[in-house]
């Protein structure tokens, strides 16, 4: 089965239903194209059947078929959290992101992002800055870095943390991919911590996704004239954090 998977996941690039519908169908391989598929892999991949796909997200809705990577897979069984927000952070959302993030990092904590612009490129590199770990969750093809102004981010991070997407090869950015990986950075975390954020983004769809799944969602407070998300997030009974001891707290008394 993990080769069946791997083949239809390469052929139909990743695309959910489209792998799930041959599965269930019982579509026949083409075993020229799958030659020649196999072929073209560079990164390494674990599938949804393999002994090392992380038990975490075969808890989830969705689970990703087939994960390509490339860097340590073992990161995903250490102690996680996500740090995510918004791409156009104001200081603020830049300050309280590194502060929450060199105190997680210096508690042995793993940061998972998406590796967007904004508080996810913060995130992860913050954590590399503090000789943390870091695991990046892409919404592009694995060999695809996007942002490009992340290419140096994105090369750091396949040497030495863990690069992930389910989907292969450079299949390019596309509105709804993002949106839809968001259930992977929640599945890979213990819980979520949200630095600033808008009342209608993406990072809300983490958010909704991560209380799917059972997580915590943690949220920075902001002032009543800023950004609104993480304000709504905690008036829904999301945690308020102002400190790192808000957070190890609940994991040690959690």
């Amino acid at each position: 089965m993990e080769e069946l998977t791997l083949y239809f996941s390469l052929k139909y690039e990743g695309d959910f239903q489209s792998i799930y519908n041959a599965l269930l169908k019982k579509e026949r391989v083409d075993e020229q194209l799958k030659h020649q598929l196999l072929k073209e892999i560079k990164c390494k991949y674990t599938t949804i059947f393999s002994d090392d796909y992380p038990e975490t997200l075969k808890q989830i809705n969705c689970p990703p078929f087939v994960l390509y990577y490339y860097g340590d897979l073992s990161l995903v069984n250490t102690k996680t959290i996500a740090v995510v927000g918004m791409r156009d952070p104001n200081i603020y959302g830049e300050q309280v992101t590194k502060y929450f993030v060199e105190g997680l990092v210096n508690q042995e904590y793993t940061i998972v992002s998406g590796m967007a612009r904004g508080i996810d490129g913060i995130a992860h590199q913050c954590a590399i800055d503090n000789c943390g770990k870091t695991i990046a969750v892409l919404g592009t093809g694995i060999e695809y870095c996007y942002p490009l102004r992340h290419k140096e981010l994105y090369t750091e991070l396949k040497t030495n943390h863990l690069v992930i997407s389910e989907y292969p090869f450079h299949v390019s950015p596309k509105r709804k991919l993002f949106p839809f990986r968001n259930r992977i950075i929640a599945g890979l975390s213990k819980n979520i911590l949200i630095t600033q954020a808008r009342e209608k983004s993406g990072t809300m769809i983490t958010a909704g996704y991560a209380l799917e799944q059972g997580k915590d969602v943690l949220a920075v407070p902001s002032g009543i004239n800023d950004f609104d998300g993480c304000n709504s997030l905690i008036q829904q009974g999301a945690k308020l954090v102002i400190r790192i001891d808000d957070i190890v707290e609940d994991e040690d008394f959690g």
